[in-house]
């Protein structure tokens, strides 16, 4: 019963990391560059 706890528990992290990445993402945020200096907000490398 612990491991079935413990693991939902670890699916429930993981979907909202990937939710959060997704919301950022279409917030125009990324975690990678894009290459366009002009969209980026912290400026450019």
């Amino acid at each position: 019963m612990g491991t079935i706890i413990v693991g939902a528990v670890l699916v429930a992290i993981v979907a909202g990391a990937v939710a959060s990445m997704v919301h950022d993402k279409k917030n125009g945020k990324s975690l990678q560059c894009g290459g366009d200096c002009s969209k980026c907000k912290s400026g450019c490398h």
